[in-house]
């Protein structure tokens, strides 16, 4: 495990803030595109790896092809597309040793917050590091936030009567004990997404009987672990090319299916409840167990590969129960029914509390940010907060095909700015008519839980997410920086002795350009 680094430098010009995926992949994409730029990464865990670092429970795996997820600078080579959690952050880690990354990376150092000054067009960051939180401050001229969308101190669990009494064991999947033996355990799985389909085929091998209790079913597809069609082209064409054509090849599916379940969701139905009647039999209860009330993709899809957790129902080592929990007792859970389910263990994959920017606080010359009260930019700025880019992925696919496209667009804003001799970039709100929307339309408890504290967006480009990779590419790839909604400045004398003003207010000294 990495101990504490030495100290960074007590200013540079772009800090990135976390070393998952998302971090790594911006700092590549900095160094590669803006080499004359200095960076740092600071990351409040001892290791790298972010998600895949964090999760540790039985099975955990992406829900995504490695073709999509994996960076597009560096092929996945993996013998599965759907790769299990340590090969992820084997391949992460990879990455950062192969660029010299690695060695810009400071472990143990967690933000608190962060504050602009329009006077010296620079960042204040605050840090704890260790253990011990001893205070450290950074300055920066550029701030990259790459610290996903949840909080990686707590799951989210409901509270349930009763709980005192049970006799077992209650875990939360985001912090697996280490020393937990599961081995001839009556186990439930409480929940129906991604982390309760991962977890119950892969404790069904080792624990006596694996229950998934679900309130609401959700839609699940078989889908191949292994990728046969990039198998083959592995065959035929050099490494990048193969890679990059079941990149696309999987873009462009997931965009079909996507876009279909959207304009046709009755039909995506019917083929998603015709492949669990394949998998399970014709006497399945197809209907009360994997047949939502939503329509598919209100809530992400979730994947059990190769029908991982169709095989471990068929041969009776799970099975799934649809019912509410009115209450734990000493040797179980109590449903609303009448039925009794014993357990020995329970697991409450119940979600995650969404933490926009992990609670990092911001604020402007003075003035806190309420990121709830900002549109998103172009899904990855915040409105009338300057010099800050933050990485988030898509909900609809890959996390790290957002991801990329704002590392390589925030490369182009930065050239940008030096060519000119900007030393501020801010985006604008511009006239009437935006009016603001959720950032997020998806039914999903955990989404919806934290709407209040999310960005909203508007009702046109480039304050909307159209959650479409080919839309965006074009636009972050080939698009203009310098649009309409985006302010840049050149910080003089004058502009030193003044705040970063509004729209109509330019200050003297301050020289401003609008797209």
């Amino acid at each position: 495990m990495p101990l504490p680094s030495a100290e960074p430098p007590s200013h540079v010009d772009v800090l990135i803030i976390g070393a998952g995926l998302s971090g790594i992949g911006a700092a590549y994409h900095l160094q590669t595109r803006c080499p004359t730029l200095s960076y740092a990464i600071l990351e409040g865990r001892a290791a790298m790896g972010g998600t895949w670092d964090l999760f540790r429970y039985p099975g955990v795996r992406s829900d995504s092809d490695m073709y999509t997820l994996g960076y597009r600078f560096r092929p996945w080579h993996g013998g599965k597309a759907i790769a299990d959690g340590p090969s992820i952050k084997a391949y992460i880690e990879e990455t950062a040793a192969e660029y010299g990354i690695d060695q810009r990376i400071r472990y143990h150092h967690r933000v608190t917050r962060a504050e602009w000054s329009s006077e010296h067009a620079r960042w204040t960051v605050d840090a704890e590091v260790g253990p011990e939180r001893v205070p450290v401050r950074m300055t920066c001229g550029f701030l990259y936030t790459c610290t996903g969308y949840y909080d990686y101190a707590s799951g989210y669990t409901p509270t349930w009567p009763g709980t005192e009494r049970f006799g077992g064991r209650i875990v939360h999947p985001q912090h697996w004990p280490e020393d937990l033996d599961y081995s001839g355990k009556r186990v439930v799985v409480i929940g129906s997404g991604a982390t309760a389909v991962t977890l119950v085929p892969a404790m069904a091998g080792r624990a006596a009987h694996v229950t998934m209790l679900q309130r609401s079913p959700t839609y699940i597809a078989d889908q191949p672990a292994q990728d046969s069609v990039a198998r083959a082209l592995g065959h035929v064409l050099p490494r990048g090319a193969a890679y990059a054509v079941a990149r696309w090849k999987n873009v462009l599916r997931g965009m079909f299916l996507y876009n279909l379940a959207r304009s046709r969701p009755g039909l995506m139905k019917w083929l998603l409840r015709l492949g669990v009647r394949r998998a399970l039999g014709k006497t399945f209860d197809v209907d009360t167990h994997f047949a939502p009330r939503y329509n598919p993709w209100d809530e992400r899809l979730c994947v059990a590969p190769d029908g991982d957790l169709f095989r471990a129902i068929r041969e009776g080592h799970a099975s799934v129960v649809t019912d509410h929990i009115e209450s734990f007792t000493e040797t179980g859970l109590q449903l609303r029914s009448g039925r009794h389910l014993d357990a020995d263990l329970v697991v409450t994959a119940t979600g995650l509390n969404v933490k926009i920017l992990s609670g990092i606080a911001l604020a402007v010359d003075g003035e806190p940010v309420q990121v709830s009260r900002t549109l998103a930019y172009k899904g990855m700025m915040f409105s009338d907060v300057p010099n800050l880019v933050a990485a988030f992925g898509y909900t609809n696919a890959s996390w790290t095909l957002k991801c990329d496209l704002v590392a390589e667009y925030s490369c182009r804003l930065l050239n940008h700015m030096k060519q000119h001799g900007y030393t501020q970039c801010v985006p604008r709100v511009r006239g009437p008519g935006m009016t603001p929307e959720p950032v997020l339309d998806f039914s999903s408890g955990y989404v919806q839980r934290a709407l209040d504290s999310l960005p909203r967006q508007g009702t046109r480009a480039p304050w909307r997410l159209y959650q479409n990779y080919v839309r965006d590419l074009m636009m972050m790839r080939y698009g203009r920086v310098d649009d309409d909604a985006m302010e840049f400045r050149r910080s003089g004398d004058a502009a030193s002795r003044q705040a970063l003003l509004p729209e109509g207010s330019t200050g003297a000294g301050a020289e401003v350009a609008r797209g």
